[in-house]
């Protein structure tokens, strides 16, 4: 019994290691005085209706020790696409597998989504991109549960996803695994 105690209390920080996912950053920079490490995008929600498109993207970032949430929504269609703004008062806020609920705020002046036509195939594109600091509070939740859901509070509205645990993506034909984004990311920016 006790050498199977001993065992367990070896094999213990190597399970954990072995599940950590290795970090790759899209950029990274340090001098004396920044340090910025970006990761690449990483799909959260897709939505494809008819000839429209939804796209929500994930990005973590350090920017001189603080941990930020980089979101871009890329929008598509035929049809006219309302204009999003977000800014200071703007929020995500996320519900957890486990039942809490967490806030990021916003660190966005007044952006709107920018709005480009493609004459190709004759549709209107919307871009908008926020970034979201976290709290002490809320940043150890966010690795211990994967995410259900996430609304986007947007100026003068708000819009709820339904974060799922695989998206096989018709578009950027690559499976993604939403669900987990923080607790499989979050480690890469501390």
């Amino acid at each position: 019994m006790m050498k199977n105690l001993i065992y367990l209390f070896i094999l213990i920080p190597f399970m954990h290691f072995a599940q950590t996912k290795t970090c790759t950053y899209e950029y990274e920079e340090k001098t004396d005085s920044t340090s910025v490490k970006i990761l690449p995008k990483e799909l959260i929600y897709e939505k494809v209706f008819g000839s429209s498109r939804e796209f929500l993207q994930f990005s973590l970032m350090n920017n001189n020790g603080v941990p930020t949430l980089i979101i871009q929504q890329i929008q598509k269609s035929q049809d006219f696409i309302t204009t999003n703004c977000l800014n200071k008062s703007s929020r995500i806020i996320v519900q957890l597998e486990n039942g809490k609920i967490i806030s990021l705020l916003s660190a966005n002046e007044d952006v709107c989504s920018a709005l480009a036509y493609n004459e190709e195939d004759k549709s209107n594109i919307r871009i908008i991109t926020g970034y979201f600091v976290f709290t002490k509070t809320n940043y150890e939740e966010l690795k211990r549960s994967p995410i259900s859901l996430m609304r986007i509070q947007y100026l003068g509205g708000s819009k709820d996803y339904v974060i799922e645990k695989e998206i096989q993506s018709e578009l950027l034909k690559s499976t993604f695994h939403p669900n987990k984004y923080f607790i499989e990311n979050l480690h890469c920016v501390e």
